[in-house]
């Protein structure tokens, strides 16, 4: 069977958009807070042939490293809470990840980081609040009929989680997700996130 979805609305920030529907309940409305994250790269050849990932910090990941396709190292993201989007990244936060860097990596030479790039998370929790998960609120919740609301979702999941994007279908028909294991329930952020 084929799907087809007539029309879609989207915004990386959503929050703010979601505000202006006509007749969008106040329960279903949500503030968005901006959380930027600034990468480094390095330069030279780098020592590592793995990711390496950091216990968490508040907010995200912690500044990890990852490798490009050519092996090139990077570090990032922090965590820096904005109030409007800017992906302007700033050389002065080099220091920050010198020290980040280096409780797993001592040997980090200095002044051996260049500014990379800056990208914005959408989040639904703020500083100093309890981390959120993501929701995904569907006309059950708000009463409008054909209007699904993702909130929260981090990069690479709305573009990649097909299983989001069935549960997305599934409250759009108004019918049961199937789950993974083959068994129907109704559609839940949580069954959308099991194969993500």
């Amino acid at each position: 069977m084929r799907r087809v979805v007539s029309r879609i609305y989207g915004a990386l920030f959503r929050g703010s958009l979601a505000v202006r529907i006509d007749g969008l309940p106040a329960h279903a409305q949500v503030q968005a807070h901006f959380a930027k994250g600034s990468y480094f790269s390095l330069a030279g050849r780098s020592p590592f042939d793995q990711l390496i990932y950091p216990l968490p910090e508040p907010g995200g990941l912690g500044v990890h490293l990852t490798l490009d396709l050519h092996g090139r190292a990077r570090f990032g993201p922090d965590v820096e809470w904005v109030s409007a989007p800017d992906y302007y990244c700033e050389p002065t936060r080099a220091d920050s990840f010198v020290a980040a860097i280096r409780r797993y990596w001592p040997g980090l030479p200095e002044g051996a980081l260049q500014p990379g790039y800056c990208g914005v998370r959408p989040k639904i929790s703020g500083p100093g609040e309890a981390a959120a998960d993501f929701r995904i609120d569907g006309p059950g919740l708000h009463g409008i009929g054909g209007l699904v609301n993702l909130f929260g979702i981090e990069s690479p999941g709305l573009t990649c989680c097909l299983s989001i994007a069935a549960h997305v279908a599934a409250l759009l028909e108004d019918r049961p997700l199937q789950a993974s294991t083959g068994s129907a329930t109704h559609a839940s952020p949580q069954a959308a996130a099991t194969s993500c």
